[in-house]
């Protein structure tokens, strides 16, 4: 078993034919923000990946809020990593017609 790191939450990971993909909730169907402690519904997307490490078209993502979307993205885009921010209904409808995320 390995040990989560301190003062991390449990999430639960929702399959991706309930909210378009792998994003926490604490409730399936309701995904939450990334940021510490926030517990509010997601309502954008930050798509971005680490040119160290993955792939240039790898995305990973973060979801937000829209108090948080600000800042999430700062962090993401000072280290070079941020490559979109799109509406989560939006992703979640391209995902689901198979389009173009953006």
């Amino acid at each position: 078993m390995v040990a989560r790191p301190r003062g991390s939450r449990r999430v639960t990971r929702v399959p991706s034919c309930d909210t378009g993909g792998m994003f926490p909730t604490e409730e399936p169907g309701r995904p939450i923000c990334s940021a510490k402690g926030c517990r509010v519904d997601a309502r954008w997307v930050l798509a971005w990946n680490n040119p160290k490490l993955h792939t240039p078209d790898r995305r990973k993502t973060w979801l937000a809020c829209d108090e948080h979307r600000d800042t999430l993205g700062q962090f993401l885009a000072v280290r070079g990593f941020l490559k979109d921010t799109v509406a989560f209904e939006a992703w979640t409808a391209a995902e689901e017609t198979g389009g173009t995320k953006t």
